[in-house]
């Protein structure tokens, strides 16, 4: 089977792939720019980060990949939603992805901008709604794929029935992993698919060796648990001691707030126990992953990656 292009609004990606936007710093510019220069679409995380930073990134990752598609996703829950949104429009970032809750206000400024707006959703409803306001795509998430999650059905039954609504691009997330992966979700009538765990456990991907340690040692079911989000949302992750620890409503409340979201629970940080993992201390650290992770024995390059699924493709008949 032949990798088809995925076409959104002027942007036309070789490949018809895009990187999951992993925060909190996994997906930066190294990761994103590769991934546009194997002709995907990438993505820097924003969620977290200051404007400055993100500013910093996508000038980097425009520069690593001056022909490629580089993207952000955004958490629609984060405070600076807006201003994260503006910051990379500003800095002329190809396209907006957003997830975590949903904003009608982020279509009016894609239209202003002329900015490609991609909803995550996670049902036919929203999906026609996001077409509606001016989605440029709709990314179909299941309850396949790790951090936040907005369904608990698979998002091989949630793509046909937004297929059937929508006349937009439709990207199916969650759970793609291999060649016929890519292969099935296009027989379901999506145009692409995002790819997150494949691509947090790569080389370009910017988490700490010890946290890719943890993604190669979960090779069980078992170790793939749902713990509560301060955000309001069940968030996938891999079992370690402080996830354990929100499943016991122990984890450790904050002792200072940086009021980084709309609303927050207080439970415990999120931002600071994504943070610690992403820089090795996965002890007290949150470790966010899609369930098929486990099916992830070796850390490759992204170059490899593209290889292996063009290889994987290549097998499969039309």
């Amino acid at each position: 089977m032949k990798l088809p292009e995925l076409k959104i609004g002027k942007l036309i990606a070789k490949v018809p792939i895009i990187q999951g936007g992993m925060a909190i710093r996994l997906s930066t510019a190294p990761l994103a720019a590769a991934v546009a220069n194997e002709g995907g679409i990438g993505l820097i995380a924003a969620s977290g980060m200051p404007f400055d930073e993100l500013r910093y990134e996508i000038q980097l990752a425009q520069k690593m990949a001056p022909d490629g598609i580089i993207g952000i996703n955004v958490m629609v829950a984060a405070r600076e939603f807006k201003g994260l949104v503006a910051t990379a429009i500003d800095e002329g970032i190809d396209l907006v992805v957003a997830g975590a809750g949903f904003s009608r206000d982020m279509f009016a400024w894609g239209k202003e901008s002329g900015t490609p707006i991609v909803p995550i959703v996670s049902s036919a409803k929203l999906a026609k709604i996001s077409q509606s306001l001016g989605a440029a795509a709709i990314i179909v998430e299941g309850a396949e794929a790790g951090g936040h999650l907005g369904t608990n059905r698979s998002s091989r039954d949630i793509v046909p029935e937004v297929r059937a609504v929508v006349d937009l691009p439709v990207i199916g997330a969650g759970g793609v992993l291999h060649g016929e992966d890519i292969a099935a979700m296009l027989r379901l009538g999506a145009n692409g698919v995002q790819m997150g765990s494949r691509f947090a456990a790569s080389v370009e991907a910017n988490g700490s060796d010890e946290l890719k340690k943890v993604y190669l040692r979960a090779n069980n079911p078992e170790d793939f648990i749902l713990v509560h989000s301060p955000v309001g949302l069940p968030g996938q992750a891999i079992r370690t001691p402080f996830s354990e620890k929100i499943l016991m409503d122990k984890a450790p409340k904050p002792v200072v707030c940086d009021s980084c979201l709309k609303k927050c629970s207080h439970k415990y940080c999120i931002i600071r126990a994504l943070t610690r993992a992403q820089q090795g201390d996965v002890e007290t650290g949150l470790v966010f992953s899609g369930k098929r992770m486990r099916e992830i024995h070796e850390i490759l390059s992204v170059k490899e990656i593209f290889a292996y699924l063009k290889r994987e493709m290549e097998e499969i008949p039309d």
